[in-house]
C-alpha cells in the first residue's frame, strides 16, 4: 500500500506576477482558460461547484462551464436538484477550476441568479437530442429505485417528443435551465518551487477590482 503521506511534486512550470496579471480577472480568467484549450488539457471546461444548503451543510460537485463575459460564470443544471435547492435557499457559492497540467487553480465566489429563460432555451436546444430528452427523464439527486427508471423515462419521452423532431426536438424542461455566478472575489493560484506559490486575489471594492498578493 503506498504511503500517501509522503507523495510530493514540486511546481516549477511557471509563475504569476502582479506585473504580468492583467488588472480585470475576468480577463486574466479568459487568458488561462484559453490556454488551457490551447493545451488540450482533458475537460478543461470543468469545475468544482459549492453550495450551501439552508442546514449550513456544504457541498460540491463538478459541472460545466458553458459560458463566461462580463456578467459572469454560466452553466446548467436541474433546477429541482440538490444544487439547486440549496442555491434557492442560499445564492451564493464558489467555483474552482483545478488545470493539473499547468499546475494553476483559480477560484470564484459571488452571488448565483438564474439566467433569463430566453438563454435557457438557447442553449437547451443546441445540446444533443439524448442529452435534452434525459433532462425530461432524470429526477436529479431524488431517491430512484434503479436505473431502470431512467432507462423507461427515457424512452417514455423519447417516444412522447418524437413527432417535435420536424420542429426542433423537446422543448426545455420547466425545471431546467442556466445559473450565472456574478464573481466578487476571484484567487488566480500558480504552483511555485519549495511551496512558495504565487496567489493573486481580485476582490470586488466600491465597483473596482482590487488587486493583492496572499500567502501560501
Amino acid at each position: 500500500m503506498s504511503d500517501i503521506a509522503h507523495l510530493r511534486k514540486s511546481y516549477e512550470k511557471a509563475e504569476l506576477d502582479e506585473s504580468a496579471s492583467l488588472a480585470d480577472p475576468m480577463e486574466q480568467f479568459g487568458l488561462w482558460f484559453q490556454q488551457a484549450l490551447d493545451g488540450q488539457l482533458p475537460e478543461p471546461n470543468a469545475m468544482t461547484l459549492a453550495t450551501v444548503g439552508a442546514d449550513g451543510r456544504p457541498s460540491t460537485r463538478v459541472v460545466l462551464i458553458k459560458g463566461y463575459d462580463a456578467r459572469g460564470i454560466v452553466w446548467y443544471t436541474n433546477y429541482e436538484s440538490r444544487k439547486g435547492r440549496e442555491l434557492a435557499a442560499n445564492p451564493q457559492a464558489a467555483l474552482q477550476f483545478h488545470w493539473v497540467e499547468l499546475e494553476r487553480v483559480v477560484r470564484i465566489e459571488g452571488r448565483v441568479e438564474k439566467v433569463s429563460a430566453a438563454e435557457s432555451d438557447e442553449y437547451f436546444k443546441t445540446r444533443p437530442l439524448d442529452s435534452r430528452i434525459g433532462a425530461w427523464a432524470s429526477p436529479q439527486s431524488q431517491v430512484i429505485p434503479s436505473r431502470t427508471l431512467l432507462v423507461t423515462n427515457a424512452a417514455k419521452y423519447g417516444a412522447q417528443f418524437l413527432t417535435t423532431l420536424v420542429s426542433g426536438g423537446p422543448p426545455r424542461p420547466p425545471h431546467w435551465g442556466g445559473y450565472r455566478l456574478v464573481p466578487d472575489s476571484w484567487e488566480f493560484w500558480q504552483g511555485r518551487k519549495s511551496r512558495l506559490h504565487d496567489r493573486l486575489r481580485y476582490r470586488l471594492e466600491e465597483g473596482k477590482w482590487v488587486r493583492e498578493r496572499l500567502a501560501p
